[in-house]
């Protein structure tokens, strides 16, 4: 019982963090300044996670990468559990 609510915790919390870094990643497209709440909200939530990814991966010019590569991983792992 213990390890079946453990498990559905780590998939919840898995599928937010997707769903932020998603929407970090459409925010960006729309509001890239982080001028409102939400691209606030976003960037703050996100930040710790895309931060060292992007700090990782070598410089590709506009395109941040970080989040997708984020996604993906993210997505392994949700389907690992």
């Amino acid at each position: 019982m213990g390890g079946a609510l453990l498990l559905n915790f780590v998939r919840l919390l898995l599928m937010a963090v997707w769903l932020l870094v998603l929407g970090r990643i459409v925010m960006s497209w729309i509001d890239p300044a982080g001028r409102n709440q939400l691209s606030r909200l976003l960037i703050q939530a996100t930040e710790p996670i895309l931060g060292p990814v992007r700090r990782m991966l070598p410089p590709t010019g506009m395109i941040d990468w970080s989040g997708f590569l984020v996604l993906i991983v993210l997505g392994a792992l949700w389907r690992a559990f």
